[in-house]
């Protein structure tokens, strides 16, 4: 075999090599599942998931002062059941740290119109909101600010024994800590 055969039947096969690798990597960098969140408010706790494997807990949530449910209007005081993105995220809150979900959801912006509780132009800002894949309008009827977060300077003695907030999930001030190392904006929050 001539050397320019040889050297030619080298790089074709390290060029073979290399798309392999390549496609390999992608395929092993898109099998990755996402880290996400479940919020059980029967079980009053956060699992912290990847896929359906459980990576890590935390117990003693509260929730809104009147539980979870279907959230229909501003200062009802509902967790608001659903799936949610992390939207924005606040370290200086006073709540310690703030991590803002994408609600109200297109789903409770068309109900709200048909119940007339939000105007057509409310349902239009939040539903193009959710199509551009950003914040919705976080001050018509429907509410908005809520998230999870931890207590701050509250009464830590409550945590986890009463339902305390105006419709976030909240944690110890540990906890949350513990818990900002998972999160990112877009991650996905399940509340039921």
């Amino acid at each position: 075999m001539s050397v320019s055969k040889y050297t030619s039947a080298i790089w074709s096969f390290m060029r073979h090599l290399l798309f392999f690798f390549c496609w390999f990597y992608c395929v092993a960098a898109y099998a990755q599942e996402a880290v996400w969140l479940l919020v059980d408010t029967q079980k009053k706790n956060i699992q912290v998931k990847q896929g359906d494997r459980t990576l890590e807990i935390f117990g003693e949530i509260s929730l809104g002062r009147k539980g979870a449910g279907y959230k229909q209007k501003s200062g009802d005081n509902i967790t608001p059941l659903g799936s949610y993105k992390i939207a924005y995220t606040n370290d200086k809150s006073h709540f310690r740290k703030f991590f803002g979900l994408n609600y109200p959801l297109a789903r409770d912006a068309e109900l709200a119109l048909q119940a007339k509780r939000i105007s057509y132009s409310d349902y239009q800002l939040i539903t193009q909101a959710h199509r551009m894949d950003r914040l919705p309008p976080q001050d018509t009827n429907l509410g908005g600010q809520l998230g999870i977060h931890g207590v701050g300077r509250g009464n830590k003695r409550v945590q986890g024994i009463f339902d305390w907030t105006q419709g976030c999930v909240a944690v110890s001030n540990q906890q949350i800590d513990k818990l900002a190392k998972w999160m990112f904006l877009g991650m996905r929050v399940e509340i039921k």
